[in-house]
């Protein structure tokens, strides 16, 4: 899934279950490592929801993003924080284990 500025509060607010937030850029390699591995991991989440730093600046600075590729979680529309590891499997479930035990707050 796909979000801009335009749709990204709507979208998250109405989406069921857990939504691992993406934020990547064309011209980065992680990136687009990322987009092409992590769609076939075997995740602890619903769904991941892409965001391109270049067309979305609202979004990069509503979610203070500084880095990219930079995750976030949002659980039944509820903000639960930036996931930050390694992206490996078992890094990032750890993480999202970390980052879903936190008491959840608005979107940014």
């Amino acid at each position: 899934m796909q979000l801009t500025d335009l749709d990204a509060d709507k979208q998250l607010l109405a989406l069921p279950g857990v939504t691992l937030v993406i934020f990547t850029s064309t011209g980065c390699a992680s990136c687009r490592w990322a987009r092409r591995e992590l769609p076939g991991w075997t995740l602890p989440i619903d769904r991941l929801a892409w965001i391109g730093a270049g067309d979305n600046a609202g979004l990069v600075q509503r979610y203070e993003v500084f880095h990219l590729p930079a995750l976030f979680v949002v659980r039944d529309g509820a903000f639960h924080g930036a996931v930050q590891c390694r992206l490996r499997v078992p890094d990032l479930i750890d993480a999202l284990g970390s980052v879903l035990s936190r008491p959840a707050e608005e979107l940014p």
